[in-house]
C-alpha cells in the first residue's frame, strides 16, 4: 500500500504466512522478533512481541485445523509497529470472556494466556464461532517509558485486508489500496477510495500488476470510480492485466460508488443481509468495455466487502454471529477463513466505521 490518511487505513508491509506445522511458532517468534528489531522497537518490546506471537502460534498449533499466523510491518506517520493476524478453522471458543480473563491459558502453551496477549498489544480483537473457527489480531508499537503507546488507539482506523499467495509461492498476485478525498470542504467526513486488484494468473508477474495497479491508484488525480479505474487501466498495459474494482464511499451523502472490471466481488453488507455490487466483464490493461459506475446507498452500521476470487461468494455474515461487531482486519480474516481457496491468491479488504 501507498501512503494514506492513517485514521483510515495503516500502511502494510513485510507480509508473510506461517502455515500451521511443528515449526510454526518457532518461526513465527524468530520472524517477530526479527522485524521489531528492525524497525526499533526497543529489547524489552522486542521480547514481548515475540512472547505475544509464540502465545498466539502456539494456540493455533495445538487446537486449531488448517490454522496459519500472518506477520507484517504495519505503519502510522513516521512511526512503525508490528501486527499479526491468526487464522484457523479450529473448534472455536465458546466463552470469550473466560478465554481473555487472567489465569487462562491453553495446555502446551508458554501459559501467559490470551488475556496477557491481549494487554501486551496495542490494539487487540478476536472473534471465535464454536465449531467453526478463530481469527484473533494484534497490533504492537513502540511505548514510552511510563508504558503508554506511541500511536493512538487504532479502534478508528475504518480499512484494512489482507492477502494471501496461492500455496506453493511467496509472493501475491492481489493488492489493495486506500485513498481518501476532502476536497469540496469534507475535511471532517471525506470520502473514501478502495481499489482491488487481482492480477492475472499468479506469481511474481502478477504481483507486478497488481503493484502498478496501486501506484497508479494513488497518484491519479480523478477520483472518480471510473477515472481511477481508467488510470489503472493505462498502467497495466504491458503487464498481464488483471481484475480491478474501484468503490467510492461518500459518508456525507450516504452512498457508494462503483465500478469493476473482471472477477472482484463487491458486497454492502448489513444487519439484515448483503447487496451485490455489478462488476463488468474484461481485462484491465487489455480488454476492457466502457466503463459504468453503480450507486448503491449505504447500510446503517454496515460494512462494505471487496475480494478477489481466491475467496467463493458463498459465505454468510449471518452464520458468524457478532461478526459486524469487530475490526475490519478482523473481519476481512473471518471472511478468508470462511471461503478462502488455495488454488489461487486471495485477497479482501474490509471498510467499516465510516458512515
Amino acid at each position: 500500500m501507498g501512503a494514506v490518511n492513517t485514521a483510515v487505513a495503516l500502511n502494510c508491509e513485510d507480509i508473510a504466512w506461517f502455515r500451521d506445522g511443528a515449526s510454526l511458532a518457532a518461526a513465527a517468534r524468530g520472524a517477530a522478533a526479527t522485524l521489531a528489531r528492525r524497525i526499533g522497537l526497543s529489547s524489552h518490546r522486542v521480547g514481548e512481541v515475540a512472547l505475544a506471537v509464540t502465545e498466539a502460534a502456539t494456540n493455533v498449533q495445538r487446537h486449531a485445523d488448517d490454522g496459519a499466523l500472518l506477520l507484517r510491518v504495519v505503519r502510522a506517520g513516521d512511526q512503525a509497529g508490528v501486527e499479526f493476524l491468526t487464522v484457523d478453522s479450529g473448534p472455536g471458543i465458546p466463552d470469550v470472556p473466560a478465554a481473555l480473563a487472567d489465569g487462562s491459558s491453553s495446555a502446551g502453551t508458554l501459559g501467559i494466556g490470551l488475556g496477557a496477549v491481549s494487554r501486551l498489544a496495542d490494539q487487540f480483537d478476536l472473534h471465535s464461532v464454536p465449531g467453526r473457527g478463530t481469527v484473533m489480531a494484534a497490533q504492537f508499537w513502540p511505548r514510552t517509558a511510563d508504558g503508554r503507546s506511541v500511536v493512538a488507539s487504532r479502534d478508528l482506523s475504518t480499512a484494512a485486508g489482507v492477502t494471501r499467495p496461492i500455496s506453493g509461492e511467496t509472493v501475491c498476485g492481489d493488492a489493495w489500496a486506500v485513498r481518501t478525498d476532502d476536497r469540496g470542504g469534507a475535511e471532517n467526513d471525506p470520502a473514501i477510495l478502495v481499489m482491488l486488484c487481482d492480477g492475472l494468473g499468479h506469481g511474481p508477474l502478477a504481483a507486478r500488476a497488481s503493484q502498478a495497479a496501486v501506484k497508479a491508484f494513488h497518484e491519479t488525480r480523478d477520483l472518480s470510480p471510473a477515472g481511477a479505474l481508467d488510470a489503472v487501466h493505462l498502467a497495466l498495459r504491458g503487464t498481464r492485466g488483471g481484475a480491478v474494482a474501484v468503490a467510492r464511499i461518500e459518508p456525507a451523502a450516504g452512498r457508494v460508488l462503483y465500478c469493476g472490471i473482471g472477477n472482484v466481488s463487491g458486497f454492502l453488507v448489513g444487519d439484515d443481509g448483503r447487496r451485490g455490487l455489478l462488476s463488468a466483464p474484461g481485462i484491465v490493461g487489455a480488454h476492457m468495455r466502457r466503463l459504468r459506475t453503480f450507486e448503491e446507498p449505504l447500510p446503517a452500521h454496515g460494512a462494505l466487502v471487496m475480494h478477489s476470487d481466491g475467496l467463493t461468494e458463498r459465505w454468510d455474515h449471518g452464520a458468524l454471529p457478532g461478526l459486524l461487531h469487530h475490526t475490519p482486519l478482523v473481519m476481512a480474516g473471518q471472511l478468508l477463513r470462511e471461503a478462502g481457496v488455495r488454488r489461487d491468491d486471495a485477497s479482501v479488504v474490509v471498510i467499516k466505521g465510516a458512515w
